[in-house]
């Protein structure tokens, strides 16, 4: 397995271009200023390498010497405690564990809706859409509340929703709202340097980054 990374750097990351959660895994790369190969593919055009690692060639697959880890949140968890600094999760068991369960909870009700409207039928996407813009706007007291998502400090949770709010546009959902607290979130987060490092070229094109 190592004989394939020979002449990468130790850790190499396969990511579609435009696949969110590895925008994801992009986002805590670069937030904790990791040093790692990105490797852009086409999913239907999986490269031999990647397959010969992991042949679901699924995106995000991470590699690093010996290890191959092919789930976004697998990965975001593993590079926050193989590089502690900046943490990105709270110490304590308590606020660790309720971060995971939020972060399941953003996948179950919110990913698996943008899942179906960009890869379902026109009926089914349509649905979907009028249902995460209704969660969305129905949680906007929650982003509107503290300066992060249910946190006063920058976190995963963070870093796994933000390429989410990223594709709303591209979708046609929009969040205003009369104290804008969801557009307001999703600029503070945005202005990140790490998130712009985050984007891919095909990502630059589905919103526009505030000024």
């Amino acid at each position: 397995m190592t004989n394939l990374f020979s002449n990468k750097s130790v850790m190499t990351l396969f990511s579609s271009p435009t696949c969110a959660m590895s925008h994801s895994v992009r986002f805590v790369l670069h937030e904790k200023a990791i040093v790692a190969d990105i490797e852009y593919y086409d999913p239907a055009s999986p490269p031999e390498d990647l397959l010969e690692l992991n042949p679901t060639a699924v995106s995000p697959t991470l590699v690093e010497r010996d290890l191959v880890l092919y789930d976004s949140r697998i990965i975001m968890e593993y590079l926050d405690e193989r590089f502690p600094h900046p943490p990105l999760h709270q110490m304590d068991p308590v606020s660790r564990a309720n971060a995971r369960m939020l972060i399941k909870r953003i996948d179950q009700d919110w990913y698996q809706l943008l899942d179906e409207i960009l890869y379902s039928g026109e009926k089914k996407s349509a649905r979907a859409k009028k249902m995460l813009k209704e969660s969305l706007l129905a949680s906007a007291p929650i982003f509107a509340a503290r300066p992060f998502f249910m946190s006063d400090e920058f976190s995963l949770i963070d870093c796994a929703l933000a390429p989410l709010l990223w594709r709303l546009p591209m979708v046609g959902i929009d969040v205003s709202t009369p104290n804008e607290a969801i557009i307001n979130y999703a600029e503070r987060i945005f202005r990140r340097p790490a998130f712009k490092r985050s984007l891919s070229d095909a990502e630059k094109d589905m919103a526009q980054l505030p000024k």
